[in-house]
């Protein structure tokens, strides 16, 4: 059994801005019922919820601050959360890394600071709990001093520092080193230093024992300029201790075989119940019911980054074709008023939900027959895993963990049992209007359909597949 210390800065379903959460809350149940001993470690934010008040433990002394550590479980589990309590920097309104207004706060790298030199005391059992992790798991930014940290001790544990995503690195000036009164020996190109300022994330990625990022492609895409953020040269030099571990989903909230909030449970051997979620979702959308025209289906940020633009160039088609669209999102307010435009032109085809809504993206995930997730970087992904799980085939861009996840359907793969949806590679419109024909023109062929949709129900997407993977890693190291 490993002793496993996991360091968020965010836990589903305590608190939640991304998928980072969505990991934190799932990886330490699945790792706990492969028989391991998990805890969670993060601060105690003002807005937490879902949980039983934490119960005082101890009191630790970092930098001049006495720090109170609380205890509380993940609800529904027997995994233990460790709360850093300090009302000065983490009893406020707001989330994690925004204030309630959504700007940055100003104190954000003393918040994580501060955290890290917790995580370090726990890690190192100077805490008073009488409990020493055997491998201390870190993940993005906001706990990349960890590693570095930990480097500096005699008998530490290893540790693994995960990427959610590359983009978000914790830079501050060069001013904050010192006055985070942090270890002279750190600083240096090496180590924490990045052209002159503080990263946290090099931290993790220099210090680390091991790095593993939420997909095998997006490992690899890290490693060149376009996804590397800079850090592309490290990554490269660390890629002997660099993996992709896909993100697992959580089977008993996705699941088409007992989801209450669709119009019609189905299995994989009653897939013809499926289109019953088609044309309830087209009657509550005001779409004309037909359970035979071809339903695509979109849940995502409308951002750059989604490939939304793609989308966005291929509407006028994809109007004079009989098929529907049906979008639930929110983001970018021009790219909004574009896609509502669409809607009011041509009501019939297009329907366009602003905002996000739990129940109409399970009915979108159930009713649509096709679902488009064309990103332009995608670290991991999670709805094209749900699409699967729901027999809704998906029509994504060859990156990250779409690469990984979606086998296109081309004549070898469906001669094989193995095709699961649709793929194509160029960032551009012409592309996915191809791919979006190529999809149809499948679609058609009703039992050939069945089958992919078959394919793509089979697979396993579970956190269970995941941990075993990670305690695989621990191991390891």
């Amino acid at each position: 059994m490993k002793k496993i210390l996991f360091a968020s800065s965010e836990t589903h379903p305590l608190i939640k801005t991304g998928g980072l959460a969505d990991v934190a809350g799932s990886l330490p149940i699945a790792l706990t019922s492969l028989g391991q001993d998990v805890r969670i470690i993060m601060p105690n934010y003002q807005s937490i919820k879902n949980c039983e008040p934490g119960r005082y433990l101890c009191t630790v002394r970092v930098n001049n601050a006495d720090v109170n550590l609380l205890e509380t479980h993940l609800p529904d589990s027997e995994v233990i959360v460790w709360l850093v309590d300090f009302p000065a920097l983490f009893n406020q309104p707001g989330n994690p890394y925004n204030d309630e207004s959504g700007n940055p706060w100003p104190d954000i790298g003393d918040r994580f600071a501060l955290f890290c030199r917790i995580v370090t005391e726990v890690a190192m059992n100077r805490a008073y709990l009488d409990w020493k992790p055997d491998v201390v798991h870190c993940n993005d930014w906001q706990t990349g001093l960890v590693p570095a940290l930990l480097s500096l001790e005699e008998n530490r544990p290893a540790t693994v520092f995960t990427i959610h995503n590359m983009a978000y690195q914790g830079v501050f000036p060069s001013s904050a080193y010192t006055q985070l009164n942090l270890p002279g020996q750190l600083w240096h190109p090496d180590g924490l230093e990045y052209h002159g300022m503080l990263s946290f994330i090099k931290g993790g990625l220099s210090f680390s024992d091991w790095i593993t990022t939420v997909s095998p492609t997006y490992a690899q895409e890290i490693q060149t300029p376009e996804f590397g953020y800079g850090l592309e040269g490290l990554l490269a030099h660390r890629q002997h201790t660099l993996s992709g571990i896909i993100n697992g989903i959580d089977l008993t909230v996705w699941n088409p075989e007992s989801d209450q909030k669709i119009a019609q449970t189905y299995t994989v051997r009653t897939l013809n119940k499926k289109v019953l979620n088609k044309t309830a979702l087209q009657a509550r959308l005001g779409l004309p019911v037909s359970a035979d025209l071809p339903l695509f289906g979109l849940i995502g940020r409308l951002v750059d980054q989604k490939g939304i633009d793609l989308v966005l160039n291929c509407l006028k088609e994809m109007a004079k074709m009989p098929l529907q669209f049906a979008l639930l999102g929110s983001g970018d307010t021009s790219i909004q008023v574009r896609l509502q435009d669409f809607a009011r032109l041509y009501p019939d085809k297009f329907s366009i939900t602003i905002g996000y809504d739990e129940n109409l993206a399970h009915q979108i995930e159930a009713g649509a027959d096709m679902f488009l997730m064309p990103s332009r970087f995608e670290p991991c992904g999670l709805n094209q895993m749900y699409s699967q799980r729901y027999g809704t085939l998906p029509i994504v861009r060859k990156t990250g963990g779409l690469a990984d996840t979606v086998v296109d359907a081309l004549p070898d793969t469906i001669q094989d049992g193995t095709a699961s949806g649709f793929v194509f590679s160029e960032a551009v419109p012409g592309a996915l209007m191809e791919t979006i024909k190529r999809a149809l023109v499948l679609h058609a062929n009703r039992p050939l359909w069945q089958k992919l949709q078959r394919n793509a129900m089979g697979k396993d997407f579970s956190w269970e597949n995941s941990a075993n993977q990670y305690l695989a890693l621990y191991r390891a190291i």
